[in-house]
């Protein structure tokens, strides 16, 4: 039996930062898949393990409890799994982070397709995505992150704000190579970090086994098709 119930999409977006925490962690997990998470978004809200709108939405089977939110699910396994910093302030900034993270998928995707992007739409955000990108550069800076070397929080090892880090930036990168071209100018501290700790094999597995099981897809919908038609791919 595995550890723990995923329901999200098959794709790499939101459910991706849960995804990257339980392999960070060395769990397992199994995805209920579109059918089922359709089935259980349109029955009574009483029927559901947790009240939610949308997922994602993860069950921890041995201690029999869920929750929803990607940021809700990230702190809880953050403190269940023993990732979370020591201090009250990592921990804070570790949550901050993961929140901006939340909020660039936001904005990338328009409010989940509320419009849909226009060369003129993408050419106004541009700026907006560079500030978010120099957000994550100057808070590295400050704990010590180098080129080559450090972590976004500091200390010894990648945690939690890192594999959020390198979910947000690395997939977004890999689908679309004028934002890659962004963050490498914008970023470029950014940029290596998220490689980095991409590049870990459990991390590495986890995008290996996206490219082969989603393809190019990101977000999907008409939103990724209008994101791709702005951006050239």
């Amino acid at each position: 039996m595995t550890d723990y119930d995923l329901y999200y999409w098959s794709a790499p977006f939101r459910g991706q930062f849960v995804r990257a925490v339980l392999a960070y962690a060395g769990k397992t997990w199994t995805e209920a898949g579109d059918s089922a998470i359709a089935r259980l978004m349109g029955g009574p809200v009483k029927d559901m393990p947790i009240p939610f709108m949308g997922p994602p939405m993860l069950v921890d089977r041995q201690a029999g409890f869920a929750i929803a939110e990607m940021p809700a699910i990230v702190l809880y396994l953050g403190e269940t799994l023993d990732l979370m910093p020591r201090t009250p302030a990592l921990r804070a900034l570790t949550l901050k982070v993961v929140n901006d993270a939340n909020d660039v998928i936001d904005e990338i995707t328009l409010d989940g397709g509320r419009q849909m992007w226009t060369q003129e739409r993408w050419r106004d955000f541009v700026p907006r995505l560079k500030k978010w990108m120099s957000i994550w550069e100057e808070t590295g800076r400050r704990h010590g992150l180098k080129a080559n070397s450090g972590w976004l929080l500091g200390g010894k090892a990648p945690g939690i704000a890192d594999v959020v880090t390198a979910t947000l930036w690395s997939t977004m990168a890999e689908r679309f190579g004028k934002i890659e071209a962004i963050l490498e100018d914008a970023a470029p501290m950014t940029a290596a970090l998220s490689r980095r700790v991409a590049d870990l094999p459990p991390l590495a597995k986890l995008a290996a086994k996206a490219r082969d099981e989603y393809g190019e897809a990101y977000c999907g919908g008409q939103i990724e098709a209008s994101l791709r038609k702005v951006l050239g791919g």
